[in-house]
């Protein structure tokens, strides 16, 4: 039997409430042979999800979908803004059980991807049900909130029968790993906006160029020029990709301030000293970066920069 373990944290009108996925659904199963558990990992429960509303300030409409670990300063930041913030659990862990040689077939990460956002059958390397999708343990999290926190007014989020999102009033958002499923899931699902921190990878697939139910200029990007992601030009090849520079020309944060010329594409040089490792995740920590995530989560999507052309320091090689 699977612990009932809820937490409630309420300071001045911001709540922050955790509770685990197996616990509000039934329905919700472990699998181990992608690392997808419930167990604890350094006595935290992998199936704990958070999520955060700050009931003091107007509420912006939009649902961010955070794909990583939870970012308490991130999050509290972001819900200062008026966003409704949650971190579901899902299958993210999956990437060192595929086989080496599938990875650069072009679509295999790709459609692992899908598989774990939609529990839809779009690989044959994994098998992830419905009920273990990224987007129904993300409904089952939103309608457990509209009845545990009513003043938070999660229904805001919840179709008119409350059988599903509105996805239109969804950002999806994440750092690395998660930036790169975001982009993907929001190729297959039209949403509100994507924000990929240090992102998106699969350096070798061709998705990030298939036809997007969400519209290009909702996709933002930032990253450190020091992130290993960049300097093997992972991210910029995704950007180009996704057709990012459609919008502007790259914006360093560290010369120019919001709107950036209304570019997706940020970038920073901030010192890091030459720590690669560091750099992959500096973007999503520090209070030097909220204009940035401001800008990245709240810009409006119609006011774009003007098109560039190909970024000739970016190599981009189409499977």
């Amino acid at each position: 039997m699977v612990s009932t373990l809820i937490g409630l944290q309420e300071r001045e009108g911001k709540v922050e409430l955790s509770v685990r996925a197996s616990a509000i659904n039934p329905d919700a199963k472990e699998h181990p042979e992608i690392n997808y558990t419930f167990a604890k990992v350094k006595d935290k429960y992998q199936d704990m999800q958070h999520a955060i509303v700050d009931t003091r300030v107007p509420s912006r409409d939009r649902l961010v979908i955070w794909l990583m670990s939870y970012n308490a300063e991130l999050s509290e930041y972001l819900a200062s803004l008026g966003l409704h913030l949650i971190q579901p659990h899902y299958a993210n862990r999956w990437f060192s059980t595929v086989p080496k040689e599938t990875h650069d077939t072009g679509e295999c990460l790709g459609n692992i991807r899908l598989e774990a956002a939609t529990g839809e059958d779009h690989s044959a390397l994994v098998d992830i049900p419905k009920a273990d999708g990224l987007a129904a343990r993300s409904l089952k999290f939103v309608q457990w909130l509209a009845k545990e926190n009513p003043e938070g007014k999660w229904e805001r989020f919840l179709n008119q029968k409350q059988t599903d999102l509105l996805w239109d009033k969804v950002i999806l958002a994440g750092s690395s790993h998660g930036s790169t499923t975001s982009a993907r899931f929001a190729k297959h699902q039209k949403v509100a906006r994507v924000v990929a921190f240090a992102g998106p990878r699969d350096q070798l697939e061709s998705w990030q160029s298939l036809p997007s139910a969400t519209p290009a200029n909702r996709y933002f990007g930032f990253t450190h020029v020091l992130d290993k992601g960049w300097t093997a030009k992972h991210y910029c090849r995704s950007w180009e990709m996704l057709g990012l520079a459609k919008f502007g020309a790259l914006a360093n944060v560290e010369q120019s301030s919001p709107p950036y010329g209304n570019s997706r594409r940020l970038i920073t040089d901030f010192e890091v000293d030459g720590n690669a490792n560091k750099a992959h995740g500096v973007v999503v920590r520090g209070d030097r970066w909220k204009e940035a995530w401001k800008y990245l989560f709240t810009h409006p999507v119609d006011d774009v920069g003007k098109a560039v052309e190909h970024d000739p320091d970016c190599v981009v090689e189409r499977p």
